[in-house]
């Protein structure tokens, strides 16, 4: 393991795409529901390296809103696997006692009425916790979290010479977190695949070719360390101080 004082600068905010579980589960000659399995225990793990290391918030993607088209089979798995994971007492316990903050993001109506109460028990469980943010993406997709808080603006009445940037981020399913500074995709593919778009405008971008289950606390002390060796720029503007 890489010593973490070798590590100059700590992104605050990572954004995670978890990717590659089902392309594991082939690679190991396993069903591919034991590929999205092994990928849940090693956010688990992943989650705790973030705290670790001092990061302060984590959004990873668990299911886009495009996953809907696959296999029933397969995504009411991924429904009983983010039920179970959420209502997991030791699990979540144990986060609550580490001071993790849990949110969901996206459409959560969409989910069903289980998964839904679990979700707010759990939030309302951590919401005063403040030493990691992490949120979870369910039935997220950038393109929608933007028309939706279009929709909300236009609901408002908001006349059009009062819409900000920061007004329009207040509307946004992130609302009240912090711009990511990093993201980090595991699995292979170079691409945003329509997750955080107005959010990752100006983050970093890390790329892995490790598939998500293989992915460990060293790749992650990589990722760190090529960020930290990255001058970030807003704009165009040379910026050395990072964003909080």
């Amino acid at each position: 393991m890489r010593k973490k004082k070798k590590l100059k600068k700590i992104p605050y905010h990572i954004v995670l795409f978890p990717d590659g579980n089902r392309r594991w589960a082939k690679k190991e000659k396993l069903p591919t529901f034991q590929g999205h399995w092994h990928g849940y225990l090693n956010l688990k793990k992943f989650a705790r390296w973030c705290q670790e290391f001092g990061i302060k918030v984590l959004t990873a993607f668990g299911f886009s809103t495009e996953n809907w088209k696959r296999s029933k089979e397969e995504v009411n798995f991924l429904m009983e696997l983010f039920e179970k994971g959420l209502s997991n007492k030791k699990d979540i316990g144990d986060l609550h006692k580490e001071g993790v903050r849990i949110r969901i993001i996206g459409q959560k109506e969409k989910l069903r009425k289980s998964l839904q109460r679990v979700i707010e028990n759990v939030e309302d469980l951590t919401k005063r916790n403040k030493k990691l943010y992490l949120n979870l993406a369910v039935s997220y997709g950038g393109q929608w979290d933007i028309l939706q808080a279009v929709q909300k603006i236009i609901k408002d009445e908001t006349p059009a010479k009062k819409i900000t940037k920061d007004l329009f981020e207040k509307y946004l399913s992130t609302a009240g977190l912090p711009a990511p500074d990093l993201v980090i995709r595991a699995g292979g593919e170079k691409r945003l695949s329509n997750f955080l778009l107005w959010q990752a405008a100006y983050s970093e971008l890390y790329f892995s070719k490790k598939l998500w289950p293989d992915f460990s606390k060293d790749d992650l002390c990589r990722a760190i360390e090529e960020y930290s060796r990255r001058q970030r720029r807003f704009g165009g503007v040379r910026v050395k101080k990072y964003l909080k």
